[in-house]
């Protein structure tokens, strides 16, 4: 099998441990999409957050794809137009804030296209998703209603133990309505119904006409789970979460080995 996709997540994925893409890791990608291979960058991230990396990769001029917020939302890099979006149900916001406000240390942020909005009070995690995305922190006197706009999803940030006490709470009232899902030990993120990055995979291959088995799915983290079981070759990164390396069909080298380079020389060169 000739594998002509490779997604990678962002993270402790393409980027290293200073969230640089490293000279040889992007060499290597702007040669395989200069043969024809397409490059789709997913992470949790929202797009202001991605948008960056695929323009330092040139995918606007070789046709990649971003999918931002776990999948919520798909851009097309040519154009910058959004060929999937999906958003919370507006009625959950307001519930999903008010429980978890009552837990202390904890925070619910949202994001405008270019701003962090904080519902309770930014915590270091927060700090951590401001210094990725180069996002400004603001914080809002009532989440809810500075959400007066569609909501591709909410994230939760607190220390791991206190979200593993939230999460099963929310899953069982939302079961059906929402996903829940960690996306890393210190973020659990609320997404639509039925999105996760393996459900948004799916549909862009199905408007580009492949299937999953010409695609190369690379990650860490615990969102990126869905989309390695999907691919015809799951790779994880040998810095990821145990269950994601359970997972995989390959293991390859850590972020700051560049183990994208290495997936890249063994499977994705004609």
């Amino acid at each position: 099998m000739k594998y002509q996709v490779l997604v990678l997540d962002l993270d402790g994925t393409l980027t290293n441990s200073k969230k640089e893409i490293t000279a040889p890791t992007k060499q290597a990608l702007l040669e395989i999409q200069e043969a024809g291979k397409t490059v789709v960058l997913a992470s949790g991230r929202p797009i202001n957050g991605v948008a960056p990396l695929a323009k330092e990769l040139e995918m606007d001029r070789f046709g990649g794809y971003m999918l931002s917020f776990n999948g919520a939302r798909i851009t097309r890099c040519s154009s910058g137009k959004v060929i999937y979006n999906r958003t919370l149900p507006p009625e959950i916001i307001a519930p999903v804030y008010d429980y978890v406000k009552t837990f202390p240390g904890v925070d619910i942020i949202s994001y405008t296209d270019t701003q962090i909005l904080s519902g309770i009070s930014p915590n270091r995690y927060v700090e951590i998703e401001s210094q990725i995305n180069n996002m400004e922190i603001i914080s809002v006197e009532h989440l809810p209603t500075a959400l007066a706009f569609p909501v591709n999803k909410l994230l939760i940030s607190g220390e791991p133990g206190l979200l593993e006490t939230l999460m099963t709470p929310l899953q069982e009232r939302y079961h059906g309505l929402l996903n829940i899902y960690r996306s890393e030990p210190f973020f659990l993120e609320i997404m639509p119904r039925n999105i996760d990055k393996a459900q948004s995979l799916q549909k862009l291959l199905n408007s580009i006409g492949l299937t999953a088995d010409s695609m190369i799915c690379c990650g860490d983290g615990y969102n990126d789970l869905s989309m390695i079981e999907y691919a015809g070759l799951g790779v994880a990164m040998e810095n990821a979460q145990p269950i994601i390396k359970e997972s995989a069909d390959f293991i390859t080298r850590s972020n700051d080995e560049d183990g994208i380079l290495h997936v890249i020389d063994l499977f994705m060169r004609d």
